[in-house]
């Protein structure tokens, strides 16, 4: 106490214990029995594939690669609970999934890489292919990318002459139920990135993926610039939580 007053005496400031940032708090160490655990897990992974773990094992390993020194067990039973499936939790918002308790922004960077690579890799299935030849493949990736979207987002695919693709944009975000969308601006894209055929796909947040009014008037826009720059539109599919329709195969392009 002596030193701490002489200091003061001498001019030397010392920090308000108030303004002291708080120490982080102890990571609990992960317990032995949980650490078998997770390595009969990883043997069951690497020797029998991912079909060997259940959803919730694979919540758990890949919290596990974020928080190594956790029990990850609660947090992914909290998500599956709180979201339902496997697929539910990868895709949901960042903003919804900060409010699960322990999951912390490295859990959350965890399940989002995880979406991103399996997006990832579906798409690949369909690159350097010609899209029309391989349909269902392109409805998985479309599906696994939309379906579980909170809100309107209008992406078109860009073919070339062979119907390969050359790009996956998306072009607006909208609300719960509409999103804009400018025929002029969907045609200077395609003409820049020297596309002959196009795609166009949105989603309706609110599963069901009956086309609307205005759906059916964008698309009857869309197709008749296209047409006068040579450009076919061959398809319009509105993507629903599980299901789909296409313009085409409904008599509506």
């Amino acid at each position: 106490m002596r030193k701490t007053h002489g200091m003061a005496e001498a001019g030397l400031a010392l920090p308000a214990l108030i303004d002291l940032p708080e120490p982080p708090a102890p990571q609990r160490p992960l317990a032995m029995s949980a650490e078998g655990h997770r390595a009969r897990m990883r043997t069951r992974l690497l020797q029998a594939g991912p079909e060997a773990l259940g959803d919730h094992e694979l919540v758990e390993m890949l919290l596990f690669l974020a928080l190594p020194r956790r029990d990850t067990k609660p947090v992914a039973r909290a998500l599956l609970a709180r979201f339902g499936s496997f697929a539910n939790a990868l895709a949901a918002p960042v903003a919804e999934l900060r409010q699960v308790a322990g999951l912390g922004e490295a859990g959350i960077a965890a399940l989002k890489t995880a979406q991103a690579a399996a997006l990832r890799l579906m798409r690949g299935e369909v690159l350097e292919k010609p899209l029309l030849d391989h349909w269902e493949k392109l409805l998985g990736y479309l599906n696994a990318a939309l379906a579980r979207e909170r809100v309107e987002q209008f992406r078109i695919l860009f073919l070339d002459s062979r119907n390969r693709l050359i790009a996956d944009e998306a072009q607006a975000r909208g609300t719960v139920n509409h999103t804009p969308v400018y025929p002029r601006e969907v045609m200077r894209r395609a003409l820049e990135l020297q596309a002959t055929a196009l795609i166009l796909v949105h989603n309706h947040p609110s599963g069901d993926p009956t086309p609307s009014r205005a759906d059916i008037d964008m698309t009857a826009e869309i197709k008749a610039a296209a047409r006068t720059l040579g450009i076919v539109l061959h398809d319009h599919l509105v993507i629903g939580n599980g299901r789909h329709v296409s313009f085409r195969q409904q008599g509506l392009l």
